[in-house]
């Protein structure tokens, strides 16, 4: 049995909170994940329920024991709804984020399909964006990611 959403959504924020309080205090090394899905010249941005609310791509946290590219896969099945396993490397980019350091494992694939089932509780919000239109509120080290994906047929 789920929570209805907007409950979901509480737990979100209450929880980026609470881990914003530990990162504060313990300044932990954690490793993630972050997924460029394309269509053609066009890039799939998410906004969060939680945290900044800026346009980001979509991705999470790798558990204990994880492959980075399983995570990559995982994340996006809780989150989009789809199912993909070829996935690009794209690298890994080092950040500073809310007092903690994050190796951030980046992977790129085409999307399956445009039309994705969102997880309502962890995501406000998913658009597909040309990548010579991208939002200015874009998230943190998004623009940085996506600087590494070759352009369609290269």
């Amino acid at each position: 049995m789920r929570l209805p959403v907007p409950i979901q959504r509480i737990g979100y924020r209450v929880a980026y909170a609470v881990l914003r309080t530990y990162w504060f205090i313990r300044r932990p090394n954690l490793s993630g994940v972050k997924c460029v899905l394309t269509d053609g010249n066009e890039v799939l941005l998410v906004r969060h329920t939680y945290g900044p609310r800026a346009w980001d791509l979509p991705g999470g946290a790798i558990k204990r024991g994880e492959a980075p590219v399983t995570a990559a896969r995982r994340e996006m099945t809780e989150e989009l709804g789809v199912s993909i396993d070829k996935w690009h490397p794209l690298g890994t980019v080092t950040v500073i984020v809310d007092h903690r350091r994050d190796l951030v494992h980046c992977f790129q694939a085409q999307s399956p399909e445009r039309e994705l089932t969102i997880d309502r509780g962890e995501l406000a919000a998913a658009g597909w964006f040309a990548r010579d239109g991208l939002p200015a509120d874009l998230g943190r080290y998004a623009g940085r990611i996506l600087a590494h994906v070759p352009a369609p047929g290269g």
